[in-house]
């Protein structure tokens, strides 16, 4: 069985960045391309909304979905940094985006062969959905970084921002999973004509419970509805 703080920050993870997304309705630079960025927000999202389901299953005091993703206050969130940066501008978006999709697509295609056969079946769509996250948002990357100079500097400049929010993902995975993005990510760069930053140091904390200012501006939207009128129902 899938211990329970796995599945709250694997929760947290869907959650956040699919949060994020959203924020880009009514605002993406194409109508296609907000439909797309809706549709990816709604299956993170999906996704978490299952691992908060298992998760409370797991812990067994009575709380759902409901009471883990709005009822709790920042330093109990466990996603990662990096998924909770500012959208900033499109480039920004599709790099953070990238990064994370280039990590959870082989991630959820290890988990597929869990022995939690609950966990197994939830990494299998997520592994399917992540794997046309990966291909949407490397598309744009190779797009922008072998755009315009405008768009290359702005897609460089997000990854060289980003880059030090990449190392907090692979704490205590299989060194696959690790492998297999740098791959990833070395190939899409080249084709993108975008220079992979330095390794440097690298942030961490998430995981922990340590989150930038920035988790408390999303939580203060997300949950002010459930927090407002408490037990609210539709």
């Amino acid at each position: 069985m899938v211990p329970f703080d796995r599945l709250l920050a694997l929760a947290d993870d869907a959650l956040i960045l699919g949060h994020r997304l959203s924020e880009w309705t009514g605002h993406a630079p194409l109508l296609e391309e907000e439909l797309a960025l809706g549709n990816i927000a709604l299956d993170l999202i999906g996704t978490g909304r299952r691992l908060y389901q298992y998760a409370g299953e797991i812990e067994g005091t009575g709380r759902d979905e409901d009471g883990l993703a709005y009822l709790r206050d920042a330093p109990q969130y466990k996603n990662l940094l990096l998924v909770e940066q500012p959208n900033g501008d499109f480039a920004m978006t599709v790099t953070r985006h990238f990064l994370y999709a280039a990590y959870a697509t082989p991630y959820w295609q290890n988990e597929t062969t869990s022995a939690d056969p609950t966990f197994a079946d939830i990494a299998k769509e997520a592994a399917r959905q992540s794997a046309y996250h990966l291909r949407h948002f490397g598309e744009w990357l190779v797009r922008l970084g072998d755009g315009t100079e405008e768009s290359r500097r702005r897609t460089q400049a997000a990854l060289d921002a980003l880059w030090m929010y990449t190392g907090e993902m692979f704490d205590g995975l299989p060194q696959a999973v690790r492998t297999a993005w740098d791959e990833t990510v070395d190939r899409t760069l080249a084709r993108a004509a975008l220079a992979r930053p330095q390794a440097g140091y690298m942030q961490s904390g998430g995981r922990r419970g340590r989150h930038s200012e920035h988790l408390g501006y999303v939580l203060a939207e997300m949950q002010f509805l459930q927090r407002a009128y408490p037990g609210a129902t539709w």
